[in-house]
């Protein structure tokens, strides 16, 4: 035996305001949607029949249309069946060309009405039909007389349930019925005044779309760039953020379906890589979610948002041709987005490497401007090592490029994919270090002399020491990582203090065969005052004590994290060193 299920209204309704719709004031979105629909299809019996949708506030909020009408049957099958959709096909509402598709648009008035009662009268002829319907699931269905007078169109007249009498206001209504339908083909008037605009801005050669996108968007943009997808019946404008914003923003649009909106916070229409942009779109083949305040993520979808990056793109590029100083501006505003498209994209990798300025040894200047002027890019890929490097290689005459921002050191490899591998590469400290002089022998004879009385300074931090001359003449010693040492000795760290054989044997193998060499060298610059006083003491302790405070200047100077050992060299070294000072020893 068959049975056939039953719907609680009262819990359907709960699932709509809880789970599907974000807001009651939807249900003004689906009562001019329904009016819109009416209108599409008696347009398609006569096409010089009015577009006109009628709202009034008061006590009850009424919305009439100049639409095709219902007949009883019609009644029955779209106002009282719930998620019915193939039968609005049947009864001439394909979904070509009109907005509603799942059936429930109605439904979305008991989130704010406690009655409704919809009057409509067939254009197909036919008497005028009275539907009346309560939150509890019951309704009516009758017959009017057509002595009434009733035109042909729907009247809807919505009576407020406890509580929600604020969403029937006209204060209320007002601005709702702006922001959902400012575009639609008819005439909306709310209380005997107009207001939409019925009309794209940018179908408008006129039009300000800057000061359209003010008004929506609130910013006054970079660039306002006409956008199309064809295939998707997409039409709209990017508009440009006229100053940087993190990567992370949230990448939102307004987007209107078939003129109707969907949502001011849509996402997903633009690839990641373009959060700088913000688009206002109208579309009619796009899906939405059920709830239409957001959209479906499918094939279409997909092709939308990778012809949109394309047209970005282009746009891009036309702006390094014809307007070069406005383009070196946009990148400087919005350098991560354009960086990240240069990963992938030839084009955009020139116009980064024409435009972009980089962290140099020059300042900060384009790539191509460094590449003039040293012939390859030498990068270093860490910002930390890059500061502390950077005075060092300007001093000596060597340029150096900071890789260590996001993006740089792939865009950097591929220059080197497509010019070949002498245009830029990474530069390891002991390529600088080669490149100091080396000391007089006075000096470097004596200077070892210290370095052996005070060895045990060094030797606590796993330390060498290296002696050279160079500029700047202010900085006394500089820190030089063998990045592969420190990760053996880490390595060697932990497999004396694990407890499992087999895991401390593994560890074991990995550091076999690492070599003497320590992870870090301490280079002593000559040139310096203070090295070469150091060079002249007699007191061993003295010489350890200052060995190790030019250990513990030279990590922050690197501005590599200090470990509790330097820390505690630190302490040790300048209380020492004050006691000395006022006279301890």
């Amino acid at each position: 035996m068959s049975h056939t299920f039953r719907v609680d209204l009262r819990g359907i309704i709960d699932l709509l305001s809880h789970h599907l719709y974000s807001s009651p004031r939807v249900y003004v979105r689906e009562l001019l949607q329904n009016a819109v629909d009416a209108i599409t299809a008696r347009r398609e019996l006569d096409p010089s029949c009015p577009a006109g949708i009628t709202i009034t506030c008061g006590p009850a909020l009424t919305i009439t249309d100049t639409g095709v009408g219902l007949t009883e049957d019609e009644v029955h099958e779209l106002l009282s069946t719930l998620g019915r959709t193939s039968k609005r096909d049947d009864l001439g509402f394909a979904r070509e060309g009109f907005l509603g598709q799942f059936g429930v648009g109605m439904l979305s008035c008991f989130l704010v009405a406690s009655s409704v009662t919809v009057i409509t009268r067939s254009a197909r002829g036919g008497p005028a039909v009275r539907w009346e319907a309560d939150s509890s699931g019951n309704y009516t269905v009758s017959e009017m007389d057509t002595a009434d007078g009733v035109p042909v169109g729907t009247t809807v007249k919505l009576t407020a349930s406890r509580g929600n009498e604020h969403w029937l206001e006209a204060d209320v209504v007002r601005p709702l019925v702006s922001d959902y339908g400012d575009l639609l083909p008819a005439v909306v008037t709310l209380d005997g005044a107009q207001v939409t605009r019925g009309e794209r801005p940018w179908d408008d050669e006129d039009a300000d779309l800057s000061e359209y996108c003010e008004q929506v968007l609130g910013f006054r943009p970079f660039e306002a760039i006409p956008i199309e997808v064809e295939a998707a019946g997409l039409t709209g404008v990017a508009f440009v953020l006229p100053s940087g914003v993190h990567p992370g923003t949230r990448q939102t649009h307004r987007v209107y379906l078939k003129r109707m909106l969907v949502g001011d916070n849509v996402e997903g229409l633009l690839p990641d890589w373009a959060y700088f942009v913000r688009c206002v779109v109208d579309a009619s083949a796009i899906r939405p979610t059920a709830s239409r305040e957001s959209l479906y993520q499918d094939e279409m979808l997909l092709a939308v948002r990778e012809e949109l990056g394309e047209q970005i793109r282009d746009w891009l590029i036309r702006l390094d041709a014809i307007e070069p100083r406005r383009a070196g501006e946009l990148l400087a505003a919005h350098h991560l987005g354009i960086k990240s498209l240069a990963r992938s994209d030839d084009e955009m990798l020139r116009l980064v490497e024409r435009w972009l300025p980089f962290e140099t040894t020059e300042g900060a200047i384009p790539l191509r401007q460094f590449k003039r002027k040293h012939g390859a890019i030498l990068y270093i890929p860490d910002v930390d090592e890059f500061h502390q490097l950077a005075p060092v290689a300007a001093a000596q005459g060597l340029g150096l490029v900071n890789a260590g921002y996001a993006y740089d050191m792939e865009l950097l490899n591929r220059l080197s994919a497509l010019d070949g591998p002498a245009v830029a590469r990474r530069v390891a400290p002991s390529e600088l270090l080669a490149a100091l002089a080396d000391p007089e022998p006075g000096i470097e004879t004596a200077l070892r002399l210290r370095l052996s009385e005070g060895a045990a300074a060094l030797d606590r931090h796993d330390c060498d020491a290296v002696i050279r001359d160079f500029d700047p003449v202010s900085l006394p010693a500089l820190l030089i990582t063998n990045a592969e040492q420190q990760r053996k000795l880490d390595t060697e760290q932990t497999a004396e203090e694990v407890t499992d054989p087999l895991w401390a044997e593994l560890l074991g193998q990995l550091t076999a065969g690492s070599g003497t060499s320590r992870p870090e060298q301490l280079v002593l610059n000559c040139r310096n005052p203070l090295v070469q006083r150091l060079a002249r003491l007699r007191d061993p302790a003295l010489v350890e004590l200052t060995l190790e405070s030019l250990y513990v200047h030279a990590v922050l100077q690197a501005r590599r994290a200090m470990r509790p050992k330097d820390t505690a060299a630190l302490n040790r070294s300048f209380l020492e060193l004050l006691d000395r000072a006022v006279g301890g020893k």
